[in-house]
């Protein structure tokens, strides 16, 4: 009997992207199914009922939240593509930068795009140091992971793609092929990847869904996604 898998998401989203690569890149069948965030199905609340967040990942009936963490599984619960090292150091090393992503590198770009004066001064100075430091890891690399993506590369998928969007939305240009031309080569290389090219959304479609939440998303500075 086929496995069931379902994965509970939205396109428009930078972390489904994660999950939805990692089942790609392992090949294994699922089916999406879309969230309306703004009504959030029984489904979610059933399957997430302490953060009701996306993207959730259900195995037999088991489900997965966190989509950092929701790939890990995927890696260690199907055969197939490696996402993370089999080395114990360079697995915990890849923890590590997804982790860096998430706690520095997305929320000073985010701010900046969305605060003004003093404030985003100060954000833009942060998002500049942390892509810096992120940048400095593709070192002799073509992906995050080697020669191929892996974990970081997902984790980063928001910088790749999501990130361009935003500053055109918001009228400011901080991710650039002058002041990081080597960070700017890897977005283009990642968004080639099939599994990658897949997963995404139309472009047109996300510019214009920020540029109508931009308002909003200004006043309140909360991500949507949906």
């Amino acid at each position: 009997m086929a496995e069931t898998v379902k994965l509970l998401g939205t396109k428009g989203s930078p972390y489904s992207h994660r999950a939805e690569v990692a089942l790609r890149l392992k090949e294994v069948n699922f089916e999406f199914l879309h969230e309306d965030l703004a009504h959030k199905s029984d489904m979610l609340l059933r399957y997430n009922p302490i953060h009701k967040k996306i993207p959730v990942l259900v195995h037999e009936e088991k489900s997965i939240v966190e989509s950092l963490i929701v790939v890990e599984y995927v890696h260690e619960a199907f055969n197939g593509y490696a996402i993370l090292p089999s080395d114990p150091y360079e697995r915990a090393m890849a923890r590590f930068w997804a982790s860096y992503i998430d706690e520095k590198v997305i929320p000073a770009f985010w701010m900046s795009c969305w605060t003004d004066g003093e404030m985003q001064k100060g954000f833009t100075g942060q998002a500049k140091e942390a892509l810096t430091i992120l940048e400095s890891q593709l070192k002799g690399k073509k992906f995050f992971g080697g020669d191929s993506i892996g974990f970081v590369d997902l984790a980063a998928g928001m910088v790749a793609f999501w990130f361009g969007i935003l500053q055109e939305v918001a009228g400011i240009s901080l991710l650039n092929e002058e002041d990081y031309p080597v960070l700017c080569r890897w977005a283009d290389d990642y968004c080639s990847v099939e599994a990658v090219k897949e997963s995404l959304l139309d472009r047109k479609l996300l510019v214009a869904h920020f540029a109508s939440k931009k308002e909003k998303i200004f006043a309140t500075k909360a991500p949507v996604y949906d």
